[in-house]
């Protein structure tokens, strides 16, 4: 079988393959799914649920102590800041209200009822994951309200994303407590329907797939990779010598001379007669 009917073959499998895909996962997510991801938009997410982690950055503020008013401080890798007068703090594993409490707690020796507020300015220690036809993979900062669209907007899908058909998995070592769900992007953006812009939670991941055509075409640029060298190393000398030769010409003015050839149109085969 040479290399030409191998190809055809190869496609033709793919066609198969994404057809079996493309009718695969029709089935609507189980209650249970749906159950796990559907919570509130208006609950405290930042301040009831995210806890502060190495390593965090988190800011400070105070009108009655100004030794610590204006402080940023990053969580070390032992979960604690260092602050003037009351030195160290074990901040790991708190809310910010929490921190704040604390920080009053300990401010308590120098004033009279001290007053703390206590904000994350930078969401270093949990991420949401997105992977899939996007143009930003990889870890997206968790703050505590992400949405679906959020996290979407910032990783823009590619032309090849399959938008109807986007999954959000929500991962557990435990088998049991594993759960995905199948999102319509496409009708949240154009339809305005928001019953499936999920809250997120940390670790949660998105995944892009992409369309029955889009997966044909990576799957036989998959196959035409390994033989791309091949093939430019071919025809690079051929681009080079076409583009550098010159032939004699009579000008308007009589006169004998040379003049580069004007640029032909990219051609994959060399042996073109000239």
């Amino acid at each position: 079988m040479g290399f030409y009917q191998a190809y055809q073959v190869g496609l033709a499998i793919s066609v198969c393959i994404a057809c079996g895909l493309a009718g695969a996962g029709c089935a609507p997510p189980k209650y249970e799914d749906l159950k796990v991801f559907v919570q509130a938009h208006d609950h405290d997410v930042v301040s009831s649920i995210y806890r502060i982690e190495p390593p965090d950055v988190i800011a400070i503020e105070s009108a009655t102590c100004p030794e610590v008013d204006g402080e940023i401080q990053t969580v070390d890798i032992d979960g604690k800041i260092s602050l003037q007068l009351i030195n160290e703090v074990k901040v790991s594993m708190l809310t910010p209200k929490e921190v704040a409490a604390k920080l009053e707690g300990a401010l308590a020796r120098y004033y009279h009822q001290p007053e703390v507020k206590v904000r994350v300015v930078n969401h270093a220690s949990k991420n949401i994951y997105v992977f899939g036809e996007v143009g930003m993979k990889g870890p997206v900062p968790f703050t505590g309200r992400d949405t679906v669209l959020d996290v979407l907007a910032r990783a823009q899908p590619t032309f090849l994303a399959w938008r109807g058909r986007i999954e959000l998995i929500r991962p557990s070592p435990d088998p049991d407590k594993r759960h995905k769900v199948i999102i319509d992007v496409d009708r949240m953006q154009q339809g305005g329907d928001l019953r499936d812009n999920y809250l997120l939670q940390d670790g949660d991941i998105i995944y892009v797939p992409p369309t029955v055509l889009g997966w044909i075409g990576l799957r036989v640029q998959e196959v035409l990779f390994p033989i791309s060298p091949v093939l430019a190393a071919y025809q690079m000398p051929a681009d080079v010598k076409w583009t550098t030769e010159t032939y004699k010409h009579w000008n308007d003015d009589n006169y004998w001379g040379y003049r580069a050839p004007p640029r032909r149109r990219y051609s994959y085969s060399p042996m073109l007669p000239r």
